[in-house]
């Protein structure tokens, strides 16, 4: 019988001999996190269970990233929880603020999460590990707990849909606009609880940190997961970021998988795709969106916060300076990203057009903290979510793009095509 990658990672790790979509399975777990807002809950769970033990000290990532650093005293106690339950069971990944980093670039970087593994996290975002080959998906702390009990978790095996996107890709595009034209194309809802399985030309030609992009976001479609083939992209970017926990397994598609859909899309005209207040779905070309003004840029994220969206940025604004009504906030992921951007001087471009520089957080994205809106107030991110209230005032707006629109618009101050200030 022929598999897709999603199936074949699944089958791998349960005791069956083979399976099928909609089948409920119990499934191994190979790595495990939670952050400051999910893990107290799934803590607060282990400890009602009775739990003595968790089943691998080795393979659970607590990263305090959201609300750090800690923002007001709840904040604190939440990051508390977290350290504590650390130290009670001496988990091996845990990241206090000045060695962590936004937990979907960290771990990657870190070596901690690799092809072929079955991870969850109690993140929405999870899914962003499916661009090393992986099957990595969000859950519930709930879930969380139990896996850090058992060491597995139930799953639905989902169905999966093939995108394949083919031509070369124009300048100033990047993973982040074939996400969001995909999004704009079958909706929030079109590949709910399915795998999204990427390919195509275009995709062998993206760079891994493009293809982290792209998996990131497959929630913001439905998505149960995102997921793309490995090759020597993948695999350099392995060897790169060397494995503590284990050897990698390359897992690949049989050539008569069944896919509920497969997709195609010729990229070689894609311009740069803008999502507009209030659904990721709500996608324009940047061409189209003229004299939208904007308060406050953020380049950074789960999303585009790794170093070549840095570069991409400072590129664009090197020599230039941000627009006197807008405020822009550059925050590198990790603290590896960064050294390399203080390395490269990146950090100098960005502070003298005008920018702030932080520490890694989550905080704007999710309208946390160091960077709410008012009422009435635009921002342009390279974050995920654009929902009603997402960035602070259920009365603000937020649009979406990437590292290279969000650098231009914040010249001008309002949303601009990166070719009108080079």
């Amino acid at each position: 019988m022929d598999y897709t990658i999603t199936e074949k990672i699944l089958l791998a790790h349960i005791d069956e001999k083979s399976i099928k979509p909609g089948e409920f399975i119990w499934a191994k777990v190979d790595f495990t996190l939670g952050n400051d807002i999910t893990a107290p809950i799934a803590i607060e769970q282990f400890e009602t269970y009775g739990a003595k033990k968790v089943f691998d000290n080795k393979k659970i990532a607590l990263i305090p990233d959201h609300f750090t650093p800690a923002k007001d005293l709840k904040s604190a106690q939440q990051a508390k929880k977290l350290k504590e339950f650390a130290d009670k069971y001496n988990i091996k990944h845990y990241y206090e603020v000045g060695r962590m980093g936004i937990e979907h670039a960290l771990l990657p970087e870190m070596g901690l999460v690799k092809p072929g593994d079955l991870i969850i996290g109690a993140d929405s975002h999870t899914c962003t590990y499916g661009a090393l080959g992986a099957f990595s998906t969000g859950m519930g702390s709930t879930d969380l707990a139990a896996a850090w009990i058992t060491g597995h978790c139930w799953l639905k095996v989902p169905e999966s849909i093939k995108f394949v996107y083919k031509g070369k890709m124009p300048k100033w595009t990047s993973g982040k606009d074939l996400i969001l034209y995909t999004i704009k194309d079958i909706g929030v809802d079109g590949a709910l609880y399915k795998a999204m399985e990427f390919s195509g030309s275009a995709i062998r030609q993206l760079p891994m940190d493009d293809r982290f992009t792209m998996c990131n976001m497959a929630i913001e479609a439905g998505g149960k997961s995102g997921i793309i083939e490995p090759d020597e992209i993948t695999l350099d970017y392995v060897k790169k970021h060397k494995s503590k926990n284990g050897k990698p397994k390359v897992f690949k598609s049989d050539k008569y998988a069944k896919y509920t859909k497969v997709i195609e899309y010729d990229v070689a005209k894609l311009e740069p795709q803008v999502a507009c207040p209030h659904l990721p779905s709500n996608v324009k070309p940047v061409s189209e969106l003229k004299n939208v003004k904007i308060d406050q840029i953020v380049i950074g994220s789960c999303t585009n916060g790794r170093i070549s969206d840095l570069r991409i940025a400072a590129k664009i604004l090197k020599g230039k300076k941000v627009n006197s009504g807008v405020r822009v906030i550059v925050i590198p992921a990790t603290q590896q990203i960064y050294l390399d951007a203080i390395k490269e001087g990146l950090m100098e471009i960005f502070v003298k057009s005008g920018a702030v520089v932080s520490t890694p957080t989550c905080g704007p994205c999710l309208g946390g903290h160091a960077g709410i809106l008012a009422d009435g107030e635009s921002a342009l991110a390279t974050t995920n979510r654009n929902f009603i209230g997402r960035m602070g005032s259920p009365k603000s707006f937020v649009y979406l793009s990437n590292p290279a629109v969000a650098a231009a618009s914040a010249i001008k101050g309002k949303i601009t095509h990166p070719e009108e200030v080079l």
